[in-house]
């Protein structure tokens, strides 16, 4: 992405230079210090097959860990980068809605949307863009209030931008960013989404179970525990363990993910009023939703809380 710093964005390529050129020096060291092993070291008669093959691991096995290491520390500078991208797209999307007239002109809307990603994506509701709220007049405010976004808006807002290519989702970010309420679910989606991938749970690779819509209403109505423990559909044990520890163990992204939850179970609530359960369905198999699918079964909010839940909660 171009809404990076560049001289940050040079500091990390030079990171990952830096990394490249230690594991290819820690090579070279551990071979040459093996090939004065072999020349100066105690000669072995009668050294069979086993024994070379032996000698052979000994030799690539160190330099096969280097070459981990070298690459697990150049991914997780990507990764950092990543992040730092798109919190800086974030950031000048605010900066320039901030710098924006007050009476913007309306926005157009789109002939079609673009085609969701995912598979149900298909089911969002399109129905016609609902009157203004004529309670708003009522209110004392400084600017109008945020356009409501549409179903599909909403969707590519939460699911986040792909890249700077991207310009739908882009666009329906920079929207959902003019409301501060959707502006705080977005920067707490994205904290949680960072920090989890950062200890290897991407949201991407999360496999989500068909869950009934239903249940989703009742969920955002306020039922909780066993009555929608069907809505557990995450089944990937290594995340809901890593997500455990981490709420137990770090403060800070405990913090996050409550604030996170306490957002995105408000807007499952206003949008349950809309009377389609089938959109909450849709949100939850966006990047935010799963990851709130995820925090919500490990916290059990959704009867499915683990042993590192409860350690969590209890701490």
């Amino acid at each position: 992405m171009n809404s990076l710093d560049p001289l940050r964005r040079l500091a990390i390529e030079q990171a990952r230079g830096r990394v490249l050129a230690v594991g290819a020096a820690s090579s070279l060291a551990w071979l040459a210090l093996a090939g004065l092993f072999a020349l100066f070291g105690p000669e072995s008669e009668g050294t069979g097959a086993a024994g070379w093959l032996l000698w052979l691991v000994g030799l690539f096995l160190p330099l096969a860990l280097i070459w981990l290491a070298v690459w697990a520390a150049r991914s997780l500078l990507a990764l950092r980068q990543e992040a730092e991208e798109l919190r800086a797209m974030l950031a000048r999307m605010q900066d320039e809605d901030a710098a924006a007239e007050p009476m913007a002109e309306p926005r157009p809307v789109a002939a079609a949307p673009a085609p969701a990603p995912a598979a149900r994506r298909n089911a969002i509701p399109a129905p016609p863009r609902p009157a203004a709220d004529t309670r708003q007049a009522t209110l004392e405010l400084d600017s109008p209030a945020a356009a409501e976004l549409t179903p599909t808006e909403l969707f590519y807002a939460l699911n986040f931008p792909d890249g700077p290519e991207d310009r739908e989702a882009i666009r329906c970010l920079r929207l959902a960013l003019a409301d501060p309420g959707m502006a705080r679910l977005i920067r707490a989606a994205q904290d949680v989404v960072t920090l989890l991938a950062g200890q290897g749970v991407y949201m991407d690779e999360l496999a989500l179970a068909e869950a009934d819509p239903a249940l989703w209403r009742r969920f955002a109505e306020g039922a909780r525990g066993e009555a929608v423990a069907a809505l557990a559909v995450i089944r990937d044990e290594a995340a809901l363990a890593t997500a455990g520890t981490m709420l137990r163990a770090d403060e800070v992204f405990r913090d996050v993910a409550h604030h996170f939850l306490r957002h995105f179970d408000r807007l499952l609530s206003r949008k349950a009023q809309d009377g389609d359960p089938q959109l909450l369905a849709v949100l939850a198999e966006t990047r935010s939703g799963r990851a709130f699918t995820l925090l919500a079964q490990v916290t059990g909010m959704l009867g499915q809380a683990g042993a590192e839940a409860e350690a969590a909660e209890g701490s």
